[in-house]
């Protein structure tokens, strides 16, 4: 199963600050390794966004090609369905959702993602985004040009199997979502999020049994298949029964087999 207020798709869009690199151009950051204090090496995200095993100077070949951390506030884009694809997003810090409109103007959601997980794969096979990529909080993202990600996955092994990884997490992102909808129940539906959720937090290094919800409750039914009044349900249930503590988006999960056994 995939990744993780009340947030609408608005029209505000991520517009590339000067010096970001656009098509054809290699972005000053390529031509010299940063100096600033956002290196990969010192990120707390680098075990899971950046090849491993990587030589000195094949580390900073990567950070080089790297722009610098962008903010992405609450609510705007990184990009929207349709925009032209260029680049691959890292993210730094906070949270996105991914999202697909409706043409009765709806909203479904596609997917959560977390500190250390990517974005922007659904544009490689087109060469034009499917969907909008909205900040679920104010976050950070590293930005990366993809032909010159490309380049290099051509002379470095390390970084082609790395890209190839990411690319297969999609593909088990997505067979996993359809089964999740396909065979499980509502209830099922609920512990299953919570506990990949907090599964993916224990990877970063955070609580995996106390976290805050960034996610609204219609959010996360949209994205399990069910209505709101559903997801609210099965939380009061499961708090009834003793396997989860909320209060308001904190949760905490007091009896984790009891969740997996649902």
């Amino acid at each position: 199963m995939s990744d993780v207020a009340v947030c609408s798709v608005v029209s505000h869009k991520f517009v590339p600050a000067q010096g970001m690199p656009v098509p054809g151009q290699v972005p000053a950051s390529a031509r010299a390794p940063r100096n600033d204090a956002l290196r990969c090496t010192a990120c707390s995200m680098r075990a899971i966004c950046m090849p491993q095993g990587l030589t000195s100077d094949e580390l900073k070949r990567m950070e080089s090609l790297i722009c610098p951390s962008r903010t992405i506030k609450q609510g705007e884009t990184i990009y929207r369905a349709n925009d032209s694809f260029q680049n691959i997003y890292a993210v730094r810090a906070g949270s996105f959702k991914t999202v697909v409109m409706h043409r009765d103007g709806g909203e479904q959601v596609t997917g959560f993602h977390l500190a250390g997980d990517s974005l922007g794969f659904d544009g490689v096979s087109s060469g034009h985004h499917s969907c909008d990529a909205v900040a679920l909080e104010d976050s950070k993202v590293c930005i990366i040009p993809f032909h010159l990600l490309e380049a290099m996955c051509r002379e470095v092994k390390a970084v082609q199997q790395h890209l190839h990884r990411m690319m297969g997490g999609e593909i088990v992102r997505e067979s996993s979502q359809m089964m999740l909808l396909g065979t499980m129940s509502a209830e099922q539906r609920v512990a299953t999020f919570l506990l990949n959720l907090s599964d993916r937090l224990r990877m970063r290094g955070y609580s995996p049994t106390e976290f805050h919800l960034r996610m609204t409750r219609e959010e996360i039914g949209s994205y399990l298949g069910i209505k709101l009044e559903t997801v609210s349900r099965m939380l009061s249930r499961f708090q009834r029964d003793g396997l989860v503590d909320i209060r308001g988006k904190d949760i905490r999960i007091l009896d984790h087999e009891g969740l997996v056994r649902v």
